[in-house]
């Protein structure tokens, strides 16, 4: 389906559905290069919602690696399943479950990506440490004010190292009767760090 390794699959090749939310096409790109994915290597998607991280992820990360895609919401587990179908992967497994409770089953992580959490990041973070392995890359993307603050002060209590913060803000082009207008996207924050 996808036949380039570069990251950035069109947000329109994803199938969607109504309140389950999709990473964007170019913050998505910007997350993976944060994450700094190679081949075989073990993900977490905590969030997944569309599974457009688990399917980018799963490409760069090539057969020998696996994605485990989480989430709590049954319609974006069945969306990611449609997703994984349609992009012909097998290297993603969907766990639908409360992330604070499915992390502590999983085998440990070599990069660990949180999305949508429902206002829990800071337990996920916190969570996640034990299961990122050393040298592993967390890679999140945040909209409230209040998760990066919160996120900050756990990331150091915890001592990552490489701490980056970038806040993206997109805008993209749409036709008019009239010729083409740029509409901005809300901005983006993405913390990446690495465990020491």
């Amino acid at each position: 389906m996808w036949k380039f390794k570069t990251p950035g699959i069109p947000d329109d090749e994803f199938e969607r559905a109504e309140k389950v939310p999709i990473t964007k096409e170019e913050v998505r790109v910007i997350q993976i290069s944060k994450a700094r994915l190679k081949p075989g290597q073990i993900v977490y998607d905590i969030g997944c919602g569309s599974g457009s991280i688990s399917i980018e992820a799963a490409l760069q990360i090539e057969s020998s690696g696996k994605v485990l895609a989480i989430d709590y919401d049954e319609t974006a587990i069945e969306l990611t399943k449609r997703n994984i179908e349609k992009f012909g992967l097998t290297n993603i497994s969907v766990i639908h479950g409360n992330a604070k409770e499915k992390i502590l089953e999983l085998e440990e992580a070599d990069t660990i990506f949180i999305g949508g959490t429902g206002g829990d990041t800071k337990e996920i973070v916190e969570l996640c440490e034990n299961k990122l392995k050393t040298n592993g890359r967390i890679v999140i993307g945040i909209i409230l004010i209040e998760t990066l603050y919160s996120v900050l002060q756990v990331l150091e209590k915890l001592q990552f190292e490489s701490v980056d913060i970038t806040q993206v803000t997109i805008s993209k082009s749409r036709k008019t009767t009239t010729g083409t207008m740029m509409l901005a996207r809300n901005p983006v924050t993405i913390i990446s760090a690495t465990r020491i």
